[in-house]
């Protein structure tokens, strides 16, 4: 912002400034005059003037146009910095500007065409066409005169060279030229000039306008240039009477051998008052050319003079405009800043009202405005307050369900109307084996597999026919990870406050483990009571058949053989007995765990190298990752798990086949996964349901007992075990321990 002193001095300025335009426009006007009208009385040439004149009114432009942009610049600058009052500034001056712009640029094109109409008029157009038009005539003169030269001479250089006339008979030729100089045809010429090879002169006839002068010679260089190109060679020569045009015509003599060539020239004269005439019709155009060569720079001088007297009124409309805009924004600025406080969150601030006219009713209204506005505000912080305290109880009940269904053991999905997945809690997530960024928000006709969306389908279709809330089904179904679990299902009807469905919930528990469970302790309650019940007599009836073969085997002659088959039968048989009640005792009473810090590796490497050497028509290989580390497992019970799943392998493969065993670490890190693999013929899905219960076995030799007892084992350790088919035959057992067993 600019001090008062600083104000001061450049509206001087600018009075300064408009004094010297109007006072140079009408000496600048004046001296342009004289240009156009010749006065001679001027100082200086007209060119050096019209030169002054456009520095001078160039200058002045400047100038003008320098104060406008300032002052548009200033404007600009005022309203970008948002100073108070800059935008109704902004609105006087255009206002200003539009209201002298259009009588303005009416004056300026209206001048602008008088200038150019009286400059054409003074430079018409016609009278330049006609000093060109005549200057192409004085042209055409000495062409045609050139022409009828040329063409009379190859005429009679044609009558020549044809042998009709003796060419050695002077008199004969100069009876023909001089008939040829007065005949009446229009191009007929005023001299002939007859050089034979040698280029001397043969003959020489002048017509009555030539006799009075002796003709120039011809030049060497034109005679030689027409003998070398072979063709009519045209000059021109000056005299006292005029100028005369030549044209230098070769031509073959026959009767020479060999054949020569001879010169014939003819000449036309152009007497010395058409050529005055000429030549002032080309000073007359030359002059012309020169004046208007002053035209464009007077008329940039008159139109720069017009731009300057427009740029005047334009300054004058913007600097009124500034004028007026200062004397309206003082009453104004405080209202502005007024405003700018209350924008701030200043409320209680109250204007002073300083008069009764509109300014004072517009106090009235803003002071009115800004106290209805705070209590607005306050009302709305209440609300804000409420609001804010309803979404933070919310948003922790949110949170609480989540995290009760994050922990919940139990899986839970949640369907919408639209038969969209919704929900997919951690339990359902771990236990599915999937990932919830792919369900979620999808249809799950679209992501499950074909046989899970019967499943969930016919769940739909019952609940929604039955009329129920909720229905509850048991449900063995396999994953993807090929392992069959036992679930019960629960699906029930989802609705609103005002009853309205929104959807389906799904809750299952899984029982695979628990049902395992059961049925493992109801085996091993078997299995007691069994060799209970069948042990205690096994003694006795072993004991009686040896002393019967003891003491009657040596005395029976008759049917001995039979006595010693059949009492053998009897020990042989109790002895497999024994066996089968000392494993109904081992799974009964699994002995105690001792753990110990021990290498699995070196475990596993031992018990495949047993198997490598015991069995040569199998493949064996073992794959061990030296990462694992030692941890504290039962290592007598877990070689028995291992043995008991290499047994089974071999079983099944034959007299060929491959067993691969591999110890790594798991998905989760904190456990490592033990898994033989063989190629053989593979676990119906059937068998897979009932593979680690207890008496249950496909072959006939089995007891059924030996991944009963691996699964107790693992279990004891709080791991996992299970089994899965193989690509693209054979069966996979996978262990997975926990390494903090």
């Amino acid at each position: 912002m600019l001090t008062p002193e600083q104000k001061k001095k450049k509206q001087h300025l600018v009075r300064w400034v408009i004094i010297v335009c109007i006072v140079l426009i009408p000496v600048l006007g004046y001296l342009q005059k004289g240009l156009l009208t010749g006065d001679s009385l001027l100082p200086l040439s007209s060119t050096i003037l019209i030169f002054a004149l456009i520095n001078i009114n160039g200058l002045l432009l400047l100038l003008m146009l320098y104060l406008v942009l300032r002052n548009l610049a200033e404007l600009v600058f005022e309203r970008n910095q948002r100073i108070l009052g800059s935008k109704l500034r902004t609105r006087l001056v255009v206002s200003f500007v539009a209201l002298s712009l259009a009588p303005t640029a009416i004056l300026f094109f209206v001048s602008l065409r008088f200038v150019s109409t009286s400059m054409d008029y003074w430079f018409n157009v016609q009278v330049e066409e006609s000093l060109q038009s005549s200057f192409k005539l004085a042209k055409s003169v000495l062409h045609d005169t050139g022409e009828q030269a040329e063409y009379a001479g190859r005429h009679l250089a044609a009558i020549l060279g044809s042998g009709t006339l003796d060419i050695r008979n002077t008199a004969d030729l100069e009876r023909f030229f001089n008939l040829t100089l007065e005949s009446d045809l229009a191009g007929a010429p005023d001299s002939v000039l007859l050089l034979n090879a040698d280029r001397s002169v043969i003959l020489s006839v002048r017509g009555p306008q030539l006799r009075s002068i002796t003709p120039p010679a011809i030049p060497s260089e034109a005679l030689r240039v027409a003998a070398t190109s072979d063709r009519v060679e045209v000059i021109t020569q000056m005299t006292t009477i005029g100028e005369l045009i030549q044209a230098i015509v070769p031509f073959q003599v026959h009767d020479d051998y060999p054949p020569q060539t001879w010169f014939l020239i003819t000449t036309q004269l152009i007497p010395s008052d058409t050529l005055a005439t000429m030549q002032s019709v080309s000073q007359g155009i030359t002059g012309y050319q020169q004046m208007v060569m002053f035209k464009a720079p007077i008329k940039l001088s008159l139109i720069i003079i017009l731009l300057i007297i427009t740029l005047l009124i334009l300054f004058g409309a913007i600097w009124f405009g500034f004028y007026i805009a200062r004397s309206l924004t003082g009453p104004i600025n405080k209202l502005a800043e007024a405003t700018r406080r209350v924008a701030d969150g200043d409320l209680d601030f109250i204007l002073e009202k300083e008069s009764d006219d509109e300014m004072g009713l517009l106090v009235d209204s803003f002071n009115s405005m800004t106290s209805d506005i705070l209590a607005s505000n306050r009302q709305l912080a209440s609300a804000h307050a409420e609001l804010q305290r309803s979404n933070e109880i919310s948003e922790q009940r949110r949170r609480y369900l989540e995290t009760i269904l994050k922990n919940v053991a139990a899986g839970v999905i949640a369907l919408d109307e639209n038969n969209q997945i919704t929900t997919i809690n951690r339990f359902a997530e771990e236990l599915l084996a999937i990932k919830t960024n792919v369900y979620l928000g999808k249809d799950f006709h679209l992501t499950l597999p074909k046989q899970h969306v019967l499943i969930v389908e016919s769940f739909l279709k019952e609940l929604l026919s039955s009329g129920k809330q909720s229905i509850e089904r048991h449900l063995r179904v396999t994953i993807r990870r090929g392992e069959t679990l036992s679930l019960q299902v629960n699906v029930t009807r989802m609705v609103d406050d005002h009853h309205n469905p929104i959807g389906f919930v799904i809750v299952f528990d899984d029982l695979t483990n628990l049902e395992k469970a059961q049925r493992l302790a109801a085996w091993q309650e078997v299995a007691r009571r069994i060799a209970h019940e069948i042990k205690n007599p096994l003694t006795p009836i072993q004991l009686s058949a040896q002393r019967l073969r003891k003491r009657f085997l040596n005395r029976i002659f008759d049917d001995r053989d039979i006595f010693d088959q059949c009492t053998a039968t009897i020990v042989n048989q109790v002895d497999e007995i024994k066996n089968m009640v000392s494993e109904f005792s081992d799974f009964a009473r699994m002995p105690k765990l001792h753990k110990e810090r021990k290498n699995l590796g070196q475990l596993v490497e031992e018990v495949v190298f047993l198997y490598q050497e015991a069995h040569k028509h199998v493949h064996v290989h073992c794959r061990i990752d030296p990462s694992v580390p030692a941890f504290s497992f039962d290592a007598v019970q877990i070689k028995r798990v291992l043995i008991n799943l290499l047994d089974n392998a071999v079983s099944v493969l034959g007299d060929n086949g491959t067993i691969e065993v591999s110890l790594e670490f798991a998905s989760d890190p904190r456990s490592i996964r033990l898994e033989v693999v063989d190629n053989g013929p593979g676990i119906a899905d059937d068998v897979k349901l009932r593979v680690f219960e207890p008496y249950f076995s496909t072959r006939k030799s089995g007891t059924g007992l030996g991944l009963a007892i691996a699964h107790t084992i693992v279990s004891e350790h709080n791991g996992s075990i299970r089994t899965r088919d193989n690509t693209p035959t054979g069966t996979v057992f996978t262990v997975e321990l926990p390494l903090d067993t």
